[in-house]
C-alpha cells in the first residue's frame, strides 16, 4: 500500500494580515514551446547555466503553528485555594518545507500541507533574505497553496506547459532537503497522469502527479521541479517509499495545473471549478464494442446524467462516450474529472462525443462544483428519502417523504436541534422532496418552520439560518 511520506507540515491558517485580490491574474512568465524544439546536439557538460535562475526562485518556507494546551489542576488544590481557573500552557510547532516564486512581485507557490493551520509563515530566499509571507488561500484538494510577499524585481522562475512534458525528459529538483539547505537532484519523468493514489482522499481532491526518479526528500515539498531548460513544470509533493525516505518514486503537482489554481487563488480567493452533472465510467474494450465503437477506443462512457445539470441542458445523454474537452483526449474518468475541473464556471467547455457510432461535438456551459454538495443548513447535511433509505429506518408510511439527514457536524449550530435520520418532510410548508427544492424555500436571516418526522410521529421545529 502506498504510503504518502512527504512531509506534512500541519501548521496555514490565515495570517493576521488579510490579501487584497489582484484585480488581474498574476503575471507569470511562460515558455509553451516542447523541450525538445531547438534541441542542439552535442554533449552537455553541466547544467549550471540552466538551473541558476530557477535556484534563485526556490525559497524556504517556515511555518509556525501555536499549540495551546489546557492543563487540569489537581482536585487537591481546589479543596485548598477554591475554584481557581484552568491554566494554559502555549508552545510552538514548526514547520519547513520549500516553495518557488513565479512571479517578480512575490507571488510564490507551494505545497498546501506545508503551511496548513500555521498561525505565521516565513520565507527565506536563496540570498538569506527573510520576507514574513501572507496566505493568499489554499486549495486542499490539489495541495497547492499560494503566497505572496512583499516586494518588486524579486528572482522568478519562467513556467512550462506541463502537458508537454514526455516520459524521459531531464528534470531536476530543487528545495531543501532535511533543512540542509538548497539542494538540486537530477531524474527523469518517470511517468505522467499519476492517480489513484489515495494521496488526496480524505478532501476528494484531484490526483495527476508527475513521476520522476529525481531525488525529493523531507523539505522538498513545495520546492520545484524544472527542466532542462531551466522552466517549472511542477511543484514537488511527495514521495512513495517504505523508509520515509527517497527510493526513486517522487511526485510532483504539474504546473499547469498549479498555475490554475494560483490565478483563481490571487483573483478571487478561492477556487472555482466547473461542473458538468454526470455519472461516467471509463471505456473498456468491451462496453466500445457494444456502443458500435472500435475496441480500442479510449474515452469515457456516461452511465447517467443528473437532472437539471449543464450535460441534462446541453442534450448529452446516457451510453454518450466522451473522447476529447477542448482538445485534449479524456481516456478515463479521473481525467474527465480533472479536465471539467479546470473550466471556470459559466465558461463553455467543448466536447467531442461518439454517439450511436458517431461522433459529434456538444458544448456544455458548465455549472460550479459545490465543495459540500449535500449540506442543506451549515454543518447538516442531508439526502433524499430513498427505498432503502426507508427499509433502514422503518419506515412504511408513504406520507413519509423528504430528506433524511445524513449527517451533523459538531460546530454546526444547529447540532441540538436536528439530528441524524431525522426526516425533513417540509420547510416553510412546503414539500421537500430534493435538496434543491429544500434550499429555496429556507430564508436566510429569518426563523425557518420545519416539519419533521423522529421516527416517532411529525411534529414542528423552528430553525433560525444565519444569512
Amino acid at each position: 500500500m502506498p504510503r504518502f511520506l512527504a512531509p506534512v507540515f500541519l501548521a496555514a491558517a490565515l495570517l493576521p494580515a488579510v490579501p487584497a485580490f489582484a484585480a488581474d491574474k498574476p503575471r507569470v512568465a511562460v515558455d509553451a514551446t516542447p523541450l525538445s524544439t531547438g534541441a542542439r546536439s552535442g554533449l552537455v557538460l553541466s547544467y549550471a547555466d540552466v538551473l541558476e535562475p530557477a535556484q534563485k526562485a526556490v525559497v524556504s518556507v517556515y511555518s509556525t503553528k501555536i499549540i495551546k494546551e489546557r492543563i487540569a489542576l489537581h482536585p487537591l488544590f481546589r479543596q485548598f485555594f477554591g475554584d481557581i481557573p484552568e491554566q494554559e500552557r502555549r508552545s510552538e510547532q514548526q514547520g519547513m518545507g520549500s516553495g518557488v516564486i513565479v512571479t517578480a512581485d512575490g507571488y510564490i507557490l507551494t505545497n498546501n500541507h506545508v503551511i496548513e493551520g500555521a498561525d505565521k509563515v516565513k520565507v527565506t530566499l536563496s540570498d538569506d533574505r527573510d520576507f514574513v509571507a501572507t496566505v493568499v488561500g489554499t486549495d486542499p484538494k490539489t495541495d497547492v497553496a499560494v503566497l505572496k510577499i512583499d516586494g518588486t524585481g524579486l528572482p522568478m522562475v519562467t513556467l512550462a506547459d506541463s502537458d508537454k512534458l514526455r516520459v524521459g525528459d531531464v528534470v531536476f529538483a530543487v528545495g531543501n532537503p532535511l533543512g540542509v539547505g538548497q539542494t538540486v537532484t537530477m531524474g527523469i519523468v518517470s511517468a505522467k497522469g499519476r492517480s489513484k493514489l489515495g494521496l488526496l482522499d480524505s478532501v476528494s481532491g484531484y490526483e495527476d502527479f508527475i513521476q520522476t526518479d529525481a531525488a525529493i526528500n523531507m523539505g522538498n515539498s513545495g520546492g520545484a521541479l524544472v527542466d532542462a531548460r531551466g522552466r517549472l513544470v511542477g511543484i514537488n509533493s511527495a514521495i512513495i517509499s517504505p523508509s520515509r525516505g527517497n527510493i526513486g518514486i517522487g511526485l510532483a503537482i504539474p504546473v499547469n495545473l498549479a498555475r490554475f489554481v494560483l490565478d483563481s487563488l490571487a483573483t478571487s480567493g478561492t477556487v472555482a471549478r466547473g461542473h458538468l452533472g454526470v455519472s461516467s465510467e471509463t471505456v473498456t474494450a468491451d462496453v466500445a464494442e457494444q456502443l458500435g465503437l472500435p475496441r480500442t477506443t479510449r474515452g469515457v462512457v456516461l452511465t447517467d446524467v443528473d437532472p437539471e445539470s449543464p450535460a441534462e441542458r446541453a442534450g448529452l445523454k446516457r451510453t454518450d462516450v466522451i473522447v476529447e474537452i477542448n482538445g485534449h483526449a479524456v481516456g478515463t474518468w479521473e481525467e474527465l474529472r480533472l479536465l471539467i475541473s479546470q473550466v471556470a464556471p459559466g465558461a463553455t467547455a467543448s466536447l467531442k462525443v461518439m454517439r450511436d457510432g458517431e461522433a459529434r461535438t456538444i458544448d456544455v456551459t458548465l455549472g460550479r462544483v459545490e465543495d459540500k454538495p449535500n449540506e442543506l443548513f451549515a454543518g447538516v447535511e442531508a439526502a433524499p428519502l430513498t427505498p432503502e433509505l426507508r427499509r433502514r429506518l422503518g419506515i412504511r408510511d408513504p406520507r413519509i417523504a423528504g430528506l433524511m439527514i445524513t449527517a451533523v457536524a459538531e460546530t454546526s449550530p444547529l447540532r441540538e436541534v436536528l439530528v441524524p435520520n431525522l426526516v425533513i418532510l417540509e420547510i416553510n410548508r412546503v414539500a421537500v422532496p430534493d435538496l434543491r427544492t429544500a434550499r429555496e424555500k429556507i430564508v436566510k436571516g429569518e426563523r425557518n418552520l420545519l416539519s419533521v418526522f423522529d421516527g416517532r410521529g411529525v411534529r414542528f421545529v423552528v430553525v433560525t439560518v444565519p444569512r
